[in-house]
This record gives structure tokens, sequence and C-alpha cells, in this order.
């Protein structure tokens, strides 16, 4: 291997790879990705991390969130030279990050780490408001608000279709070369107040908008305007449904992601590149 390529988890001479655990406010950053004359997550990192580092670097995340999704367990990696890698604090870091962006953890990644493609699964959370009043004004920036009372029981059943492996193009933004076939691990909603309703939902990835777009399915079932079978019916189309409202980015977190045992970061990898197609079932 030359001196200039990452050597992940092994101090010395090239690079280092380190894990970054990052929470952030979601609101003045124009999503993720970076953006040229938009401040963004990953451009902020890099312009910050760069500077301490003394070298150019990229920063590689578990999930991009859009402009205004919030992260309290985004996951990220970076290659850095070995000799300042090792010996940079967190501490001196996050003093010179903004306010609205802090690194919970900075770390020497095990062999075979990468953010993105040895994840198992990420878990977001979307927050609702459905009292007469809205939600409190110091939760209003990461609260949707809803008009009608909601009914939890109807949507988890609603939800039920959704779970296991399938196309959800009818709920993502296309890409080219990109597939929609994903595994939704869980998803349910639950009361954390009389009136602030919370979805967790889990998958091993999502594709664009899609966290939003179930939302967005599932807010008018709880309500009563649709039938606990639309969300099914949403989903067997395989294509963008007109009806299905991609909900505000506001209410929504990236709350954690989860990794392998360090033994299975590279098998992982292999795994999670493959362009996938449904499984075969009877």
């Amino acid at each position: 291997m030359n001196a200039d390529q990452p050597v992940p988890g092994v101090p010395g001479d090239g690079l280092i790879r380190l894990r970054l655990d990052i929470a952030y406010d979601g609101r003045d950053f124009s999503g993720w990705a970076k953006q040229t004359e938009l401040r963004t997550v990953q451009g902020e990192l890099e312009r910050i991390l760069g500077h301490l580092f003394g070298a150019p670097i990229d920063v590689t995340c578990a999930g991009r969130t859009d402009a205004g999704v919030h992260a309290r367990g985004q996951v990220a990696h970076t290659d850095v030279p070995a000799g300042v890698g090792a010996s940079l604090e967190l501490r001196r870091v996050n003093r010179a990050l903004p306010d609205d962006i802090r690194l919970n953890g900075m770390t020497v990644a095990p062999p075979g780490f990468d953010a993105r493609f040895s994840a198992l699964w990420r878990r977001y959370t979307y927050r609702v408001c459905d009292g007469l009043f809205g939600p409190d004004p110091l939760d209003r920036h990461v609260t949707l608000r809803w008009t009608r009372p909601l009914d939890l029981e109807q949507m988890n059943e609603a939800a039920q279709v959704l779970l296991g492996e399938h196309d959800f193009a009818a709920f993502c933004r296309h890409r080219e070369r990109g597939t929609s076939i994903r595994e939704l691990q869980s998803l349910r909603w639950g009361r954390t107040g009389d009136d602030i309703a919370e979805m967790s939902v889990k998958a091993d990835a999502f594709c664009h908008s899609m966290v939003r777009s179930l939302v967005g399915v599932l807010l008018p079932v709880g309500d009563g305007r649709r039938p606990v079978s639309w969300p099914g019916e949403v989903l067997a189309r395989r294509a963008r449904h007109s009806a299905v409202t991609v909900m505000p980015a506001h209410g929504l977190v990236l709350e954690e992601v989860a990794y392998p045992a360090d033994s299975q970061m590279l098998a992982r990898q292999s795994r999670t590149r493959t362009l996938r197609t449904l499984s075969e079932r009877p």
C-alpha cells in the first residue's frame, strides 16, 4: 500500500481514517452535501477540519440529510495525516466548530470502516404536535404542527404493510443509476406527551425524501382522511404518487447509525455496494 493511501485504524506514515460522531441543528444548513456558495454541514466540517489538520480533506457521512433536517447520531469518516490525526483533541475541534455543529466523538476507525457502506441500519424520528395550541414555542423548530387529532393505532396498523424489503419508488425521488429497494426494519408511532406523536423508523438505508414521504402517507390515515389500506396501495404502485406529501424537514432527526463488529466491516461494505434487486419470493 502506498504511503499516501488511507490505512484505516493503523497510525503511522500516510493517512489514518477517523470516525466522527456528529450532532447538528439543521435549520441554517442547506443540507449535508457540500454546495457552492451555500452553507452545508459537510462544507463547514471540511473547511474547519481542513484548517486544523493542515490539509484538504473529504468527509463522508452515513446518510446525507436534506436542508433543515437535524441529527443527533450522524456518523462520518475522513482520512487525515497520521501524525496530526492521532494528536488532535476533540475539545479543540469543538471550539473551532460553529454552535450548530458538535462532534460527540472522534476516534481512529477500525480496518475496513466506511461510514456509509459499512452501516447496518439508520434510525430517524419525526415529531408531530396534534394539540389544539400547537407545539411548545421552544420545540417549534423540531416539531411539525398538525391541526387534526391523530389515531396512532390506525397509523401503526397501516404501517405494517410497509415493513420488510420492498421497492419504495412511490416514496422516493427518482435518481439515475440508483435503486429504491430498501428493507424497512421497524416503523412505529408513539406518544412522548399528551399532544406529541413521534415516529421512530429504522431501515438498512433510506432513499431521498423517503422518511418524510412515509410520514406524509401515514398522517392522513391517522386523522381519518385515508383508510388504513392506503399506504399499501401507494407502495404497490412503485411510482411517485402525487397524493403523497413530502412533509417539512424540521420535524426529522437522524438519531443513530449502527455498524457490525470490527471484523465484519469489509464484508458489510461488499454487500452494501452491490446494486440490489428484490429478493425472490415464492
